[in-house]
């Protein structure tokens, strides 16, 4: 029997979830260029959080 894990669904909690596992490898490994593209990820997922809150807040297009 298989057991069903359990996965954030909403495309905020995964990044959220993304953002979190990447910033804690990123802390763990010493300054150098892995970290940095870790880092530079994050910021890319920061961005991305941004606009996805931005599409959804309900703003309506200039008329």
């Amino acid at each position: 029997m298989l057991r069903s894990i359990s996965h954030p669904h909403t495309f905020q909690e995964r990044l959220a979830e993304q953002k979190a596992r990447l910033e804690q490898r990123a802390h763990q490994l010493k300054p150098g260029p892995e970290r940095d593209e870790l880092l530079k990820k994050v910021g890319q997922i920061d961005t991305a959080t941004h606009v996805n809150e931005w599409l959804n807040s309900g703003l309506q297009p200039p008329r």
